[in-house]
């Protein structure tokens, strides 16, 4: 009986998934300085944190159960050596994707690149003159990590919208799928893989029901990973979407509606990201009427601004543009080669304008410099030609 308790127990803390982690650190203190001879005490180990994609917040517990660091005191002077050495720094792997934050919630900073590095405690200063031979203690404090996936494309969508489906369809990736709603509580991430071995990162995220921005459901668990991915998805069920039986059942263009309110609510720079909307399951009965249907309704919407039947409650103040609208059915895998071929080149297309944005960006700072620069060099010589001139024909007294 105990073993098969401990058995269920490793099992669930395998397929567990952490993405936030609170830890204690402090950083070393000073070693003692000695004023007889002038010595300086060694400071104290700073506490930095390390980006590497080998690593990821569970087994940082695993690794860590304590989730306590501390680094070591800087060596006190001595006769036979003056300045005391340094404490050992002590660095912690997190995986990539990690913002650090205080308890007060204050960003200290993000870890987006290998081997990038951010210090979360300093080491005390060693003794000296400064503070009188006396090695000075490091703060201890608290911090979280907090991690956002890293990835190509985020998938946005309401529970059993099909997203499990759809990652299965594009990638080799194997998520849960059934035919009820939340089948995903935890991320996933699937890897289109093309012919010329280009490849792009898809994530599954848990589904979204109303009054996520305000941390209903998963909540801001889902949210927060929407945040680093260059461009998102929108996928909706062509039938519509309904909870539970309590629940009012939304149509195809209410869930699109909803779905960009809550983005909005939660945070509204996300509305700037790159879009496509892809209507799902047109492998049921009347699906062409479904797709004419929900076609014209967003026409109407974003061609003649026509809210006005729309329930008050679930419009946006602001409407997310979408480069594409594309159907398809994650189930049969219809239209999936041509859905990944559209996305490499929107990715593509926006990588560009992205680029081109930030080399106007350079030029324009560029010319300026050099437009200030001539200025000065122009007064400069004016300055000198004056100067030149009074010393050859003497200055006019007036």
């Amino acid at each position: 009986m105990k073993l098969s308790l401990i058995l269920s127990s490793r099992l669930r803390f395998k397929h567990k998934f952490v993405d936030s982690l609170r830890i204690y650190v402090r950083g070393g203190g000073g070693g003692q300085g000695l004023a007889q001879y002038g010595g300086h005490g060694g400071r104290g180990g700073n506490i930095l944190v390390e980006g590497t994609q080998m690593m990821s917040l569970l087994r940082l517990i695993k690794e860590n159960p304590q989730k306590r660091f501390v680094a070591k005191s800087g060596e006190n002077s001595s006769k036979l050596y003056v300045v005391g050495k340094p404490g050992k720094d002590v660095i912690i792997k997190v995986p990539l994707g990690v913002c650090i934050k205080t308890d007060e919630d204050r960003e200290i900073g993000d870890i987006n690149k290998e081997g990038e590095t951010i210090m979360v405690s300093k080491g005390g200063r060693g003794g000296g003159p400064w503070n009188n031979f006396m090695g000075e203690r490091a703060p201890s404090k608290a911090v979280r990590l907090e991690l956002k996936l890293i990835a190509d494309i985020g998938l946005v969508g309401f529970p059993n919208a099909g997203k499990s489906s759809l990652l299965k369809a594009v990638s080799r990736a194997n998520p849960k799928v059934a035919e009820y709603a939340f089948t995903t509580i935890k991320p996933n991430i699937g890897v289109i893989q093309y012919e010329d071995l280009r490849q792009i990162s898809v994530a599954d995220l848990p589904g979204l029901i109303e009054g996520a921005h305000m941390n209903i459901g998963m909540g801001h668990n889902f949210l927060k990973h929407v945040e680093r991915t260059k461009m998102l998805i929108f996928l909706v069920d062509i039938q519509g979407f309904k909870l539970g039986h309590d629940h009012i059942h939304r149509s195809a263009i209410e869930t699109v509606l909803l779905l960009n309110k809550e983005l909005e609510l939660y945070k509204p720079e996300l509305l700037t990201k790159p879009a496509v909307l892809i209507l799902n399951k047109i492998d049921i009965d009347e699906s062409d009427t479904k797709i004419d249907t929900i076609k014209k309704q967003l026409e109407s919407i974003y061609s003649q601004g026509e809210l006005l039947k729309i329930d008050k409650s679930i419009q946006p103040d602001r409407l997310i543009h979408f480069d594409d609208v594309l159907t398809i059915s994650a189930k049969e895998e219809t239209n999936i080669d041509v859905l990944k071929q559209r996305l490499r080149g929107l990715l593509d297309h926006h990588a560009e304008l992205n680029r081109s944005e930030d080399q106007q960006m350079t030029d324009q700072g560029l010319g300026l410099a050099i437009s200030e620069r001539t200025n000065v060099e122009l007064t400069r010589d004016i300055s000198s030609r004056k100067q030149l001139q009074d010393e050859h024909y003497g200055t006019e007294i007036v």
